[in-house]
């Protein structure tokens, strides 16, 4: 019996916390490998961690020399975002299906796109949905898709505006009883090398996480409390925030806003996720705000 072999694709934020994860769980002889670009300055600290580092560039090789590069894998985990450009996500997934690997784990850290559908405010998600008609129309190889929610931390993002801490309000995206499901990448890096190394296998389905779910009433709640403040509160109506997007079609940020205001397929039940069922800790978002926020040093 061969060691099983995981390459991940990517270093960044999530990529990171996924390998580091991983080399922490998996069995003993498990090669685990990252491709980054040749001239990438993350490969020396990977080397130190035990991870092999190979030389490619996702955005610009060919999809048979992506193939190549994944053929003597088991699993191939693409931690490779929308930044990549457009396009990329179905590249890879055609070039994971052309090596022949075992199995698939494509970049769907996010929200629920069978839910949301083709033609949402977010044009980018259409590509997602794409990788999931790919995979699902083949045999060759297993899939394994894991959605997380939002990052934990882009509720907090000044740029998108959910809690401006500045302006010491809280928007909700919708109404306030509109629903986010979110994870922290440290716990989808816990997360997802635990579902890669379960035995037997899970293939061929979508796996939940939640680090927590919860309104934007509840989350007005939470930072109050968690912060001992009393931010102003103020709603970003779904048509308010479409005709906003309208005035910007290629703002992506207004893009997301919009996307998550319409609530379909952006929160589940915990109760459903992975780590519910496995009674796996994770952090929640008081816990969240309590380890990186402070309150001001006077509150308005």
């Amino acid at each position: 019996m061969t060691s099983p072999s995981i390459l991940v694709l990517g270093a960044g934020e999530l990529g990171m916390a996924v390998l580091r994860e991983l080399v922490a769980l998996a069995p003993q002889g498990t090669r685990i490998a990252v491709l980054l670009r040749a001239q990438s300055t993350t490969a020396n600290g990977l080397s130190e961690l035990g991870v092999e580092p190979l030389a490619g560039d996702l955005q610009n090789d060919s999809q048979d020399t992506l193939a190549a590069l994944f053929a003597p894998f088991d699993t191939v985990i693409s931690c490779i975002g929308f930044a990549a450009g457009p396009g990329t996500q179905r590249k890879l997934a055609q070039a994971a299906i052309r090596s022949g690997v075992k199995r698939y784990v494509p970049w769907q850290f996010g929200v629920d796109y069978d839910v949301i559908g083709r033609g949402s405010p977010q044009d980018l998600f259409d590509e997602q949905l794409d990788v999931r008609d790919l995979l699902r129309g083949q045999q060759t190889t297993q899939w394994l898709i894991i959605s997380t929610g939002m990052f934990t931390s882009f509720l907090f993002e000044p740029s998108f505006g959910v809690v401006d801490l500045a302006q010491n309000t809280v928007h909700a995206l919708g109404d306030w009883d509109t629903a986010v499901t979110v994870t922290t990448p440290e716990d989808i890096g816990r997360l997802t090398a635990q579902i890669v190394l379960t035995e037997p296998a899970i293939a061929n389905q979508v796996v939940y996480t939640a680090g927590d779910t919860l309104t934007y009433g509840q989350l007005a709640d939470t930072v109050d409390a968690a912060m001992g403040i009393q931010l102003q509160r103020e709603p970003w109506s779904v048509p308010a925030l479409l005709a906003d997007l309208a005035s910007s079609p290629d703002d992506n940020l207004k893009k997301y806003r919009a996307v998550f205001a319409q609530g379909n397929g952006v929160a589940w039940d915990p109760a459903v996720t992975f780590n519910a069922r496995h009674g796996i800790a994770v952090t929640d978002v008081d816990a969240w705000i309590r380890q990186h926020l402070t309150a001001p040093a006077t509150s308005r």
